[in-house]
Order: structure tokens, then sequence, then C-alpha cells
């Protein structure tokens, strides 16, 4: 039976970043392929058994954003050949995000249900709009705040003793298959997060619940 759900923050309860870095993309001029090739190298580190990367020590504090923007500026160019500017980049790459209202309605929804939810976000320096979250989750674990990163089990470990339920009692969602089949690995039950509506029609499954859907 599942008793818990752990949920992901951008890109789950949020728009999708493609989405977000798109606009960015065309606001600020970025070279759209030489910035896909020099992601492609950084999500693989980060997400791939690489060995560590930049991406590693933001999402873990290590390094603070302002640090990593002018990282992450000298790599990429824009559309006339120049690097853009470092300050403000983090937020400017994420200002496309939106709140999804139906994820929002399905974790009241669960919690009403009597179900333990955890919030469990790998950060980029950014800032989170925390003004519901008191009504959203029993637990927070944002990854610069712990030092500990997706999918690296021991974030995993650090939500499961938030909520305190074993791995087999929760299920956790997030955008990235790496960190899906990381919590699985862990017991713990994974939805691979594309859009709302399948998601809450997949949890619905699992919890043999009727959720809300906007």
């Amino acid at each position: 039976m599942v008793e818990g759900v752990l949920i992901d923050w951008g890109g789950v309860l949020t728009t999708s970043l493609s989405v977000s870095i798109a606009k960015w993309i065309e606001a600020d001029r970025i070279d759209a392929e030489h910035y896909r090739a020099v992601m492609r190298e950084l999500i693989e580190a980060a997400y791939g058994g690489g060995g560590e990367s930049v991406v590693h020590a933001l999402e873990r504090g290590e390094l603070d954003g302002a640090a990593f923007e002018r990282d992450l500026a000298a790599r990429l160019l824009t559309v006339d050949g120049v690097p853009p500017a470092a300050e403000g980049l983090l937020d400017r790459m994420f200002l496309g995000f939106e709140r999804v209202d139906a994820m929002y309605d399905m974790l009241r929804d669960v919690r009403k249900n009597g179900l333990k939810t955890c919030l469990l976000s790998n950060s980029w320096s950014n800032t989170y709009p925390r003004d519901e979250w008191h009504d959203l989750f029993d637990a927070i674990v944002i990854s610069g705040e712990v030092g500990m990163r997706k999918p690296e089990p021991r974030i995993f470990h650090h939500a499961l003793a938030q909520v305190a339920l074993p791995g087999e009692a929760c299920v956790f969602i997030d955008d990235i298959e790496a960190n899906i089949v990381a919590a699985r690995g862990l017991g713990i039950a994974g939805i691979h997060h594309r859009d709302a509506d399948t998601t809450i029609a997949e949890l619905e499954s699992l919890l043999r619940l009727p959720l809300r859907r906007a």
C-alpha cells in the first residue's frame, strides 16, 4: 500500500524545462545548436555516471549560482558569436516556468486522503515559490540545502526519513528518467512524468483513489 508521494518541482509542478529554455534562447539570442551540445555534455556527466561536473557541485550547493552562471556563460555563445551576460543567467533560463494547477490540486487530494507528501528537488540556486507549500507538503528536501542530489541514493533515504516511511510505501514522480531508475532501485515505485493528465491517471491507478484534474 502506498502511503507517501515524493515529487519533483521543475518540469513536474511547473511547465516543462524545454519550454522555458526555448523562450530564454529566443530572448537572449542564444546559439541553440551550440547550447544543446554544451548541455548534453554537462547533463550526461550529471546523470549518466560520467564523473563529477559543475552541475553536481551546483545541485549540492557546493558551487553558488553566480559562479555557475559565469562558468556556463563562458561555455555558451549568442548568435552574434559572443558569450551571453552571466549575471542573472539562471533566472532568465527559468523565467518561463509556470505552475501547473492540476498537479497542485492532485497533491491537495493526496494529502486529504491521508498520504504523506515530500518535495524532492534538485536546485540550480533558484528561488522557489513557497507560499502554498505548507498546504502541499509534509516535508521539503531541496538538494542545495541538504548537500545531496538526485539520483544519489542518500537523498532518497533522507527524504524517506523526513516522512518516516520505507521506500516500499512510497511513489516518486520526476521528469528525469535517471532519477526514476535510482528510486526504483531503492524499492520506491516510480512515475516518469511527461504531462499532468498521464501522471495523475497513473497515480490514481496506483493509489486506487480519484484525483482532480484541471
